[in-house]
């Protein structure tokens, strides 16, 4: 089966046979509202609850994805992919996040921001050297990448109570979650496209069930697990946002795979960082905060790399002559040059 001809959809809506801007729009969406919610349970319960667990609210959401899949009737029957495949992407998941969160403890949060903000620029990078996708990016695309991240990264900073303050341990560490969380989209992004018929679910699914397990050696040896168990029996209701949160970001966590199925890991990437920029702004509108000329500065180069973006690649990109040359539906990544035995190469 072609990747062209396996149907897509996202919790019920199908996907397949829509024009481009509604797959993009539907998707979008759904990521948008995921991760806002997210943003405000997350809000709520780090700062003003104080309770910064993030190892065991992670593990906690794990198992309530692990609910919401069943309930969307997948089994491990249907899966196309071996296990061994999903321990890799899994082992950089957890990877990335603990490289993350142990960067905070060397780096302040502008200086973490300014690196993170960056993503969208390895993840295209690191796309030209993943097995079965071997992706290139035509110029544009890089200079959109590139006004994206400058533009948050102004926009982030314009208020910072303090400066960025750097520390080598802490830069090593935030670089190796940068090149771990690259790999992510891309052999995600890879599995997609050496086999077509793996489903979002299924990708979901097997990476929370061999994510969890990685879980439990930074909650146990960090003291996490029984610190949070505590607190949150003293407060149960806690549970409760949790589990709001997991199924609102449950919702984000189908929306970005399936992006990254439909359009590729860099226009993904560039869209989470965007969503940044447009919680950074929300929160100004709806809190009423002054906005400064920086905070316009930073917006200005958001909206010209999105507009730059779109612009360029709306328009038709020349191919050769081929009867097997045609683009994938939904793609706009630029060309795809890699020869057919390459792209159906084994990921493992």
């Amino acid at each position: 089966m072609k990747k062209e001809d396996q149907a897509r959809s996202l919790l019920g809506i199908s996907l397949t046979g829509r024009p481009t801007w509604q797959q993009f729009l539907i998707c979008s969406s759904g990521f948008f509202f995921g991760y806002l919610v997210n943003g405000i349970c997350e809000e709520y319960v780090y700062n003003r609850l104080n309770f910064s667990y993030g190892w065991y609210f992670t593990f906690v959401q794990g198992f309530v994805y692990l609910v919401l899949i069943y309930l969307q009737g997948f089994t491990t029957k249907q899966m196309v992919n071996p296990w061994k495949t999903y321990v890799k992407l899994s082992a950089v998941l957890m990877g990335s996040h603990g490289l993350t969160k142990g960067s905070l403890a060397f780096l302040n949060y502008p200086a973490q921001i300014m690196f993170k903000s960056t993503k969208v620029i390895p993840v295209m990078v690191m796309g030209a050297f993943i097995p079965g996708l071997r992706r290139k990016y035509p110029i544009h695309e890089y200079i959109s990448a590139i006004l994206l991240v400058i533009g948050l990264i102004l926009f982030t900073l314009a208020d910072a109570n303090t400066s960025p303050n750097f520390n080598i341990i802490g830069i090593v560490m935030i670089v190796g979650a940068l090149v771990m969380d690259s790999f992510v989209g891309n052999f995600q992004e890879a599995i997609f496209t050496t086999n077509p018929e793996t489903t979002q679910m299924e990708m979901l699914f097997c990476s929370t069930v061999v994510g969890l397990p990685f879980l439990l050696a930074p909650m146990i040896l960090t003291g996490e697990l029984f610190k949070a168990w505590s607190s949150c029996n003293e407060h149960p209701y806690v549970y409760g946002v949790l589990v709001f949160e997991a199924m609102a970001t449950f919702v984000g966590q189908v929306s970005v795979l399936s992006l990254i199925a439909l359009f590729g890991a860099a226009t993904t990437a560039m869209i989470t960082t965007a969503r940044k920029a447009v919680t950074l702004l929300l929160s100004y509108l709806i809190f009423t905060k002054p906005l400064t000329e920086q905070h316009g500065s930073g917006l200005i180069l958001i909206a010209m790399g999105i507009v730059l973006k779109l612009a360029l690649d709306s328009k038709p990109v020349p191919r050769a002559a081929r009867p097997d040359s045609a683009p994938t539906p939904g793609r706009s990544n630029g060309l795809r040059e890699e020869e057919e035995d390459e792209e159906k190469r084994p990921l493992v």
